[in-house]
């Protein structure tokens, strides 16, 4: 093992404390700090230090392929690390999005000359793990319940789209091309329409979810796409998990974040980005989300996982009690780990190396088992394959 420098993210919904108090620095940060990126993207890829200076984990993927990644996830995924882990600190919504599946990466890439939709050929799966109560948007919830909240609101334009919803799954395309589609004109009158009717009726959680959007979107009919989502709050340590096709967007709120190394974005509304409305109607996937929150389960003392059906990567969280000889993990390299809270020692049999919170780790395939002590928690990124 040895130490990893991530790179911060400095997009504007970013938190100006979560990051820099995890990281045990002065609190405000000087500006927002939306994401800690600890992997290989080549998008902002985090370093190792070589004779004195830094050196990019992608630039030592590629010169070391066999020895970072082993002989097995070349075979599979090439010489890129196939997983990305993150802090994500959101103090604003995030944009709706969803992310094409690895076939539509694929075509998508070959196709896109422009590199407008599919920067790269990958899927981009996602499981984000709560650290703080965290609010988001994460998959269509029953069409149903959807039209009977838009109706509620009582806006006579929006009756198309009701109407469409109560159609069940099968209108769920159209309810969402109708609102993405709504004339650029008519957008801001629409969304102070919702607004009004969430304002002067009474107090629940989809009107609660229109004046929060709103106030920052007051002319993106994202505002009223958003009432067809489920809208969960996670405890800390709940997560969610976002496959290929699922509309979702975060609202508030700290989490790690653990995604196939992609950067492929569809945006859906609440953004002044491009909405393409068509390329994203062809990549969701129009189903019920019948359960957006995932709970860890433990898979011996000490260590939690949220199990998810990619082979690209898997998330543990490690707990070690102060006094205890340690947590023991067998898990396949190449190897993340970052140190959430507390001082921990990381052993991979190769190099061993001590991490304050804040600080992250990077061990090649050729470590052996990892044996965390000390005191503390630590999130374990590894490649998803057994």
């Amino acid at each position: 093992m040895e130490l990893l420098q991530g790179r911060i993210r400095d997009y504007a919904w970013g938190s100006r404390t979560a990051i820099a108090e995890l990281q045990g620095r002065p609190v405000p940060s000087n500006g927002p700090e939306a994401e800690l990126w600890l992997g290989a993207h080549p998008g902002a890829p985090a370093t190792v230090q070589r004779d004195g200076r830094p050196v990019s984990l992608t630039e030592l993927l590629v010169a070391e392929p066999g020895h970072w990644l082993g002989e097995r996830l070349v075979g599979r995924f090439g010489t890129r690390l196939p997983f990305l882990l993150k802090v994500l600190a959101a103090d604003a919504p995030l944009s709706l999005q969803a992310h094409p599946d690895a076939e539509q990466a694929r075509a998508g890439h070959a196709a896109d000359v422009g590199r407008v939709n599919y920067v790269d050929p990958y899927h981009k799966p996602e499981l984000l793990v709560a650290l703080s109560e965290f609010d988001a948007l994460c998959g269509f919830r029953d069409p149903g319940e959807s039209a009977a909240a838009i109706a509620a609101f009582g806006v006579p334009a929006l009756e198309p789209v009701v109407a469409a919803l109560r159609d069940g799954p099968a209108g769920l395309r159209e309810a969402v091309r109708l609102l993405l589609s709504w004339p650029r004109a008519e957008r801001a009158g629409l969304v102070a329409a919702v607004l009004a009717a969430a304002e002067a009726g009474p107090a629940s959680a989809d009107a609660e979810l229109v004046r929060t959007l709103a106030s920052g979107y007051p002319a993106d009919p994202g505002v009223v796409v958003a009432l067809l989502l489920h809208h969960v709050r996670l405890a800390p340590g709940e997560g969610i998990w976002m496959p290929a096709g699922n509309l979702h967007a975060y609202l508030r709120g700290t989490g790690v974040e653990i995604m196939a190394a992609s950067d492929n974005v569809l945006r859906g509304g609440l953004t002044p980005k491009r909405v393409d409305v068509d390329e994203l109607l062809r990549v969701l996937r129009f189903e019920v989300l019948t359960q957006p929150v995932l709970r860890p389960e433990q898979v011996e003392p000490g260590v939690l996982t949220w199990p998810v059906p990619v082979e690209d990567f898997a998330l543990h969280r490690v707990e070690v009690a102060a006094g205890s000889p340690g947590v023991r993990l067998t898990l396949p390299g190449p190897r993340v780990v970052l140190c959430r809270a507390g001082k921990l020692t990381v052993d991979d049999g190769v190099g061993v190396v001590t991490l304050d919170a804040g600080q992250a780790a990077v061990g090649t395939a050729a470590g052996g088992p990892l044996t965390v002590g000390g005191a503390g928690e630590a999130f374990v990124a590894t490649c998803g394959m057994h």
